[in-house]
């Protein structure tokens, strides 16, 4: 019965890294995206996964199709991207999602036009949706350990992060590790799109760092339960993805991201907490 779960897998090796790959950063960049919907940055994801492509593109322009070089030029680019956007803020007044809104064109336009300058054969589609095939075992050792790492300093961090998401303001009065704790999380957020786009994609993989925390809010209140929820809901549409793109012949990237958004939807309709179709609260006895 699970036969067709799991015979592609067994059959291809390519599938079986795309698989181990995304079931690791979906374990990573889901929580990831818990916690960048707690403090309300939920778009924020989607600004720096622009903000990784001149990074990406310059080091191909300069290295050709090194992986090293990819993610190195894209983590580059996507942290000061967020700090540009901190720095913008701190002086201006305006605020972080406003200017991150505001440079994240400017980033996507500069990494089009690099790679066209770049005059070299790479497949703008394949960077910006991804594809199963990237998936090699030195992309592969990569995912598995940004994956690992991710959720080590997140455990690290987990209680003043999760403090300055929910209660900003007392973390301020008894401890000044709030700005850090900030930084170490962007960074974690980089991190994590920067290797999601070499399989899924860099505009497909915020929808599996967003959708599943996205969904999982509709089944629970407590925030462990809310992580639990989130990267299991990504796992899940990591695997049918692969399978979906497998058999329809469809790109894995969009197939992944699709079925994270059903999982969403159903979760607006079904779930229990503020879902359309949930039980009626039990009237009170006066």
């Amino acid at each position: 019965m699970l036969d067709p779960l799991w015979q592609p897998f067994a059959e291809f090796a390519f599938l079986r890294r795309a698989l181990f790959g995304g079931l690791a950063l979906a374990c990573s960049a889901a929580p990831l995206g818990v916690f960048l919907m707690l403090r309300r940055m939920s778009l924020i994801g989607d600004a720096i996964a622009h903000g990784i492509l001149p990074g990406a593109a310059l080091g191909f322009w300069l290295f050709g199709l090194s992986l090293p070089a990819l993610t190195a030029g894209g983590l580059v680019a996507g942290l000061g991207m967020a700090m540009l956007a901190a720095w913008v803020t701190r002086r201006t007044g305006l605020r972080e999602d406003t200017s991150l809104a505001a440079l994240y064109p400017i980033s996507l336009a500069s990494g089009v036009l690099l790679l066209g300058l770049a005059g070299r054969k790479l497949d703008l589609m394949h960077l910006l949706f991804g594809s199963a095939l990237a998936v090699d075992l030195p992309t592969l050792h990569g995912m598995l350990s940004v994956a690992g790492i991710s959720l080590i300093v997140l455990l690290l961090i987990y209680r003043p992060l999760a403090l300055d998401s929910l209660d900003p303001l007392f973390l301020r009065s008894v401890s000044r590790i709030g700005p850090l704790v900030h930084g170490l999380f962007l960074a974690l957020v980089v991190l994590n799109l920067v290797m999601g786009f070499q399989a899924i994609g860099a505009l497909m993989v915020v929808g599996l760092m967003m959708l599943p925390a996205a969904a999982a809010r509709f089944w629970s209140r407590h925030l462990p339960h809310l992580l639990l929820l989130a990267a299991l809901i990504g796992a899940a549409s990591v695997w049918l993805g692969l399978l979906l793109s497998y058999h329809a012949g469809l790109p894995s990237g969009p197939c992944i991201v699709l079925l994270a958004g059903l999982a969403y939807l159903i979760s607006v309709i079904a779930g229990p907490v503020h879902g359309l179709w949930r039980p009626a609260p039990l009237p009170t006895s006066p």
